[in-house]
């Protein structure tokens, strides 16, 4: 199931937008193929692959829901404007709105605007603007209920024990120096980076010399997925930083447990 969403998720903007080749759509078909056998195999395997927190929900399946709502919701806005019916119209009407809302000086759907070309035309604007400011209204209520989640359900002590290794393939617990220590210190860092990103993203492309203005934004599934990057990216370093924090805060609890009972709890490397 999680490989068949994963390619539904891939498949989508090239299904729901029109002007998709018949070569683009083999392109697509063959991507959302390979990821979605890459990730039945991640999710089968027994030791850490690729997928951080592949058994502790709710860490992927919030990424991908936020991921996929923003890809549906930018795709039915964009096919508005080559095939409208009331539904796109409606999704059309609520991104201008909500774009307009986060279109204020120095926010992030400012500085998407600003990498636009001079020669842009007021109708790409308006879409990127719409397209910016859903995508990150969008991550934001997925923070939101991301962390309203833990804190309910007291995630990870709830999910029993939690194997640091499977979750996290990429740290390494003996790398040296104190196992809490790191996991803050990432924390930090990713959330810093997931806080930024959003801002740092366009002024480094401005600044580069690119921007969206060399994206050709006629043709939606680019903007689409373009869009969906940058709001999605921060989101995911933002929540990646919240359950490192929350895994730090179980192992010094459990530190202190094992203290009190006159058993040694320290974990170093």
């Amino acid at each position: 199931m999680r490989a068949f969403m994963v390619m539904v998720l891939i498949a989508t903007p090239s299904v729901l937008l029109p002007g998709v080749t018949a070569d683009g759509k083999q392109m697509v078909a063959l991507v959302a193929l390979f990821v979605g056998v890459l990730t039945f195999v991640e999710y089968n395997a027994t030791y850490p692959g690729l997928i951080e927190f592949r058994d502790a929900p709710p860490y992927n399946r919030t990424r991908f829901l936020m991921l996929l709502s923003i890809v549906f919701f930018l795709s039915i806005m964009a096919r508005s404007e080559v095939m409208p019916s009331t539904l796109a119209r409606l999704f059309e009407a609520v991104g201008i709105l909500i774009g307009k809302s986060l279109d204020f000086p120095y926010s992030p759907v400012r500085l998407v605007t600003l990498t636009l070309a001079e020669n842009s035309t007021p109708a790409q604007v308006i879409a990127v603007r719409s397209a910016a400011g859903v995508a990150y209204l969008f991550s934001l209520i997925a923070l939101s209920i991301f962390a309203l989640i833990l804190r309910l359900r007291d995630w990870p002590s709830t999910n029993g024990a939690f194997n640091v290794w499977i979750n996290l393939p990429t740290f390494d617990p003996t790398a040296g120096g104190d196992v809490v220590t790191r996991l803050e210190r990432d924390a930090r860092f990713n959330l810093a980076m997931g806080f930024l990103l959003p801002f740092l993203i366009p002024a480094v492309v401005k600044l580069g010399g690119m921007g969206l203005g060399a994206i050709d934004l006629n043709y939606a599934p680019t903007l689409v997925w373009v869009i969906a990057t940058w709001a999605f990216l921060p989101a995911s370093l933002f929540m990646r930083g919240i359950a490192m924090i929350r895994i730090a805060g179980m192992i010094r609890n459990k530190r202190e447990r094992s203290t009190e009972q006159g058993v040694p709890g320290y974990i170093t490397a």
